[in-house]
């Protein structure tokens, strides 16, 4: 009998060490574990800013709530690159050239072989050439998975939700927002059930959103991120 109760004790023991550790380390794992998960799901969501800023700029300064549209520009579409050779000092700016009125001068140049007009204003070697550039390589780099921009880190396959907002503010300028996130609940679920719990009741008491998000459809925030 003596043997029974000091196994059930060395049993209890051992069930309480485990219990303390399982208190000190379970948060500790917990947020090992998320910072992984969180850091992958930031250089997501940048992405998918960079991509936005980009578009917006070919598009009238508008964004798009579509994946799918969002995806093919970044594989398909071109940015304008202005190759610069030259400036104008500032005695060519005191006689009323520009910038604009260079490049006709030479355009003019071109077109009828006289180039006295461009030797006499000093322009000889001045130029604005527009090249176009594939915009995955402007802003990713060649190789990029331009398909992996919907899809969350550690998220099974899910996508992040993505929202747009087209408006006027209250002086009647054009006003355009756009907001990518995505919930604790969908990276997060597999981990510590109580530390989620504990998170997001922590960011509901403060009013936080319960998950990371790039942008806002609710006001202007120069697309931040929240943990920006």
């Amino acid at each position: 009998m003596k043997k029974v109760i000091n196994a059930i004790l060395a049993l209890c023991v051992i069930g309480l060490v485990w219990i303390c550790y399982q208190s000190i380390m379970g948060p500790i794992n917990f947020d090992k574990a998320r910072e992984i998960r969180e850091n992958q799901i930031k250089a997501r969501l940048i992405d998918i800013r960079k991509a936005q800023q980009e578009y917006r700029t070919l598009h009238e300064g508008k964004y798009t709530a579509s994946f799918d549209t969002l995806i093919d520009f970044v594989k398909t579409a071109k940015l304008p690159f202005i190759k610069k050779v030259g400036i104008l000092t500032d005695d060519q700016l005191e006689k009323g050239l520009n910038e604009r009125k260079a490049i006709a001068m030479i355009n003019k140049a071109k077109k009828t072989g006289n180039w006295k007009e461009v030797d006499a204003a000093g322009l000889r070697n001045f130029s604005r050439d527009t090249m176009w550039v594939a915009v995955i390589d402007t802003i990713f780099g060649k190789g990029y998975n331009a398909d992996s921009l919907r899809y969350v880190p550690f998220g099974n396959g899910a996508q992040f939700t993505m929202e747009t907002r087209s408006d006027t503010t209250k002086s009647g300028a054009p006003l355009n927002l756009f907001q990518a996130e995505v919930d604790y609940d969908v990276y997060l679920n597999d981990l510590n059930h109580q530390e989620l719990v504990n998170l997001k009741d922590i960011q509901s008491k403060l009013n936080k959103y319960c998950g990371l998000r790039v942008g806002s459809i609710e006001e202007p925030n120069n697309n931040a991120g929240n943990w920006e």
